[in-house]
């Protein structure tokens, strides 16, 4: 099934729902709007194969452009928003995108990067102008409605960072199938463990730039329910929406959880949440307090998976077993679970090691980088694929996760990467040398600490603290600036200069 199905059959069902204004997005307009705009795809010379990227806030335009580009083989990249203008012409190029949709709240940065993205064939803006793109809905509305005999399936091309800065884009093999055709994995699953189906209403309070809101949604839709987006996370809105479109599905990070939590008695006990029958949560891991709080609060509702962009494997478990096992995040679903020792030996239960996700083929390769595709290959089982977690199995078969190879901070749900923020603090002038790391937060699960070793005349203290911070915001994002800057006399490092992160961490936990 696909949206083009639910259209003929009731093409007034709201495929997609904005939560506080009511706007609807039906299966008849979803269809329609989206051939439309597959059409100024083709017409614009975007062939399978070919990438189109999206630069968006939460806006239910976002699934057209989806859909439009699931019926063309093409790529959708979505882009982060809160990135810089360069950042984001980083990704457009590297992606190779010759077509890019942007909202009109994203103007400012829509026209810094029009000459940064010179290999963009097409432009185009929707809810207002942008100087330099053309107007979406005029150029839409005079495209023919008729769908291709040929519709490929196409994919997404998420961009996921490593250590080294720059972020990659994970490039999974088109589906060779119709988009007309079933075969959609994650609808598979979403169906099979998840119950959705033509009757469920999904709640997606995430940004549809990450991976699981874009996907999950897009599966949703594939299985003809409802999805509700949120402008933004709110926990009290959250909880509104859920009453308020009865919402039987949902998605969180466990940060939204501690959120929600934190409102007080009688605002919780304001709202109904009754109809809700799973409240699935991904992306980092949770703390087993919180998590035995909002069982406790929703019931046996929380269902968990562990997985990632690349699409290699998943995990999952529901609320009663987590119960028995707290802490772990499930057995796979999706395919095998491997522990390996740094020379690749697989280990026995309770070992710890790299995880690895067993796949019958190579699932993903990164974008323009084989060096770091074939870094997440095992060296004897190139299809066995790793995230760069560290965990162990027990003798059931259930994955604990315990430390992640490549320090990435995880905050909020969203991956930070040290490196990128190392990389602006070493040419701040009172910086002689510095480390980023993750420290633990009540709130967020993990927050961005820079540790620095002033340079010689530099004056420690809150005044320059300030100042570092915001001359990472100056540079990067925001939310990759450091929180709290700590001035320390020295960091450990190797004779041969290599910094030990570990040792780092080992100190901060001691202290």
């Amino acid at each position: 099934m696909y949206p083009g199905t639910y259209a003929a059959e009731a093409p007034d069902r709201a495929a997609a729902v904005m939560a506080g204004t009511g706007e609807t997005l039906t299966y008849g307009d979803l269809e329609r709007r989206s051939v439309q705009l597959a059409h100024v795809l083709h017409d614009a010379g975007l062939r399978p194969g070919d990438v189109v990227a999206l630069l968006t806030e939460n806006n239910l335009r976002a699934f057209e452009v989806y859909w439009a580009a699931m019926r063309s083989g093409l790529y959708i990249t979505a882009v982060n928003w809160h990135l810089k203008p360069d950042e984001i012409a980083y990704i457009v190029n590297d992606s190779g995108a010759t077509a890019l949709i942007v909202s009109a709240e994203q103007a400012p940065a829509a026209e810094a990067i029009t000459g940064l993205t010179t290999g963009v064939k097409l432009r185009l803006a929707f809810g207002g102008p942008v100087r330099g793109y053309g107007g979406y809905e005029d150029i839409i509305a005079a495209a023919s409605d008729e769908p291709f005999a040929d519709q490929p399936n196409g994919s997404t091309m998420l961009y996921s960072s490593g250590t080294t800065g720059r972020p990659k884009g994970v490039r999974p093999s088109l589906p060779d199938r119709q988009v007309t055709e079933p075969g959609e994995a994650l609808a598979g699953l979403a169906s099979m463990f998840f119950g959705v189906n033509q009757d469920s209403v999904y709640l997606s309070p995430g940004p549809i730039y990450h991976a699981a809101p874009l996907r999950w949604s897009g599966s949703i839709q594939v299985l003809g329910g409802t999805v509700v987006m949120t402008k933004r996370f709110d926990a009290e809105q959250v909880l509104a929406a859920i009453g308020d479109h009865r919402v039987t599905h949902a998605q969180f990070v466990p940060t939204m959880f501690v959120r929600m939590l934190q409102l007080p008695q009688d605002v919780r006990d304001r709202y109904d949440v009754s109809s809700l029958r799973v409240a699935i949560h991904a992306a980092a891991p949770c703390p087993v307090e919180v998590k035995q709080k909002m069982i406790a609060w929703w019931g046996p509702v929380l269902f968990e998976y562990y997985a990632g962009t690349e699409g290699n494997g998943m995990t999952a478990i529901d609320s009663a077993t987590w119960l028995a096992k707290p802490g772990t995040v499930g057995r796979a679903i999706m395919g095998t679970v491997r522990i390996c020792a740094d020379d690749g030996t697989e280990l026995p239960a309770g070992q710890t090691g790299g995880v690895y996700f067993e796949s019958e083929e190579i699932p993903f390769a990164y974008h323009n980088d084989p060096d770091k595709t074939r870094s997440a290959q095992h060296r004897g089982h190139p299809n066995w694929t790793t995230l760069g977690d560290i965990g162990y199995l027990d003798e059931d078969g259930y994955l604990f996760l315990t430390d992640r190879k490549a320090f990435t901070i995880i905050s909020g749900g969203v991956n930070i990467y040290p490196q990128e923020t190392e990389n602006v603090l070493a040419l701040h002038p009172a910086v002689y040398d510095v480390a980023v790391i993750g420290v633990p937060d009540p709130e967020m699960g993990e927050s961005v600490a820079a540790f620095v070793q002033p340079a010689p005349g530099a004056v420690p203290g809150p005044e320059l603290e300030q100042e570092i911070i915001a001359f990472v915001k100056s540079k990067i994002a925001g939310f990759k600036a450091p929180r709290t800057v700590r001035f320390v006399d020295s960091l450990p490092r190797s004779e041969a200069g290599k910094l030990m992160k570990g040792e780092l961490k080992a100190r901060y936990a001691d202290a």
